[in-house]
């Protein structure tokens, strides 16, 4: 039986500045129910009070502790393992590492830098690790729906990194099981009793299922006819939009 359920941000509540169609009055319905829920992100240019300020613009009124990111998750790692962080990463996301000290790095955390990825700043992350810090990344997603059309995340730039430096990224973002199973954790219920919906085949839907959680692939933000061939497991089913997803979900949980 479901007993909770995480939700994507980008791509599947909205699209840049603007909420994907029905998606605002699909978390309000949700809230009304009582089911627990998490949004869970890979966002990398922006601090979870940014995205929290973000989502109240939209007409999304929940509590920032609501909000799970990659980010955040890099933060618990370093602080964990006495790390010191070369950021490779945009500069709205400063805050959120503000207080950790940086200097002489030995780690490289990189995000989506976006502009941030000049050839000398990754040139520096690059000999870091040559010498033996850890590549840590928010995800290891290809590319995003931009207002304008697709991006390019932060995916790349990691793979780069790695074949590089001969290393091995720790992904502690989406599609990491670890990732999910943390914030499964959250919600006070097993891997087994929650479902993740999101619009990517890979990062969202794949990364759940390997954590032993179902997921709902939606067919906006990113997605392309055909996406739902990329999902290697069984437990994922197809819906229109968050709307619907919900929807198919909340009534299961009734």
């Amino acid at each position: 039986m479901t007993r909770g359920i995480l939700i994507d941000l980008s791509g599947t509540v909205h699209i840049g500045d603007r909420p994907v169609p029905g998606a605002v009055d699909a978390i309000r319905h949700l809230q009304r129910s009582g089911a627990p829920f998490r949004f869970v992100t890979n966002t990398s240019r922006m601090t979870r009070a940014m995205i929290h300020e973000s989502l109240q613009r939209l007409g999304c009124e929940v509590p920032a502790e609501h909000i799970f990111t990659a980010p955040l998750a890099v933060r618990r790692y370093l602080e964990a393992h006495h790390l010191r962080p070369y950021l490779l990463t945009h500069p709205a996301l400063a805050p959120e590492f503000a207080d950790l000290p940086q200097d002489e790095p030995t780690a490289v955390v990189v995000g989506f830098a976006q502009q941030g990825f000049t050839y000398d700043r990754l040139n520096r992350a690059f000999r870091l690790l040559k010498s033996g810090a850890p590549l840590l990344a928010t995800g290891m997603t290809r590319y995003f729906q931009g207002k304008d059309g697709l991006e390019l995340d932060a995916g790349p730039f990691v793979t780069a990194l790695e074949y590089a430096a001969e290393t091995e990224a720790l992904v502690l973002g989406k599609p990491a099981p670890r990732f999910f199973l943390e914030a499964v954790a959250e919600l006070g219920c097993r891997p087994e009793e929650a479902v993740m919906v999101g619009d990517d085949a890979v990062s969202d839907v794949g990364g759940a299922l390997a954590a032993g959680l179902s997921a709902v692939l939606v067919q906006t933000g990113k997605y392309r006819p055909g996406d739902e061939a990329k999902i290697e497991q069984p437990g994922a089913v197809l819906a229109t939009d968050v709307g619907d997803a919900l929807e198919k979900i909340v009534g299961l949980m009734q």
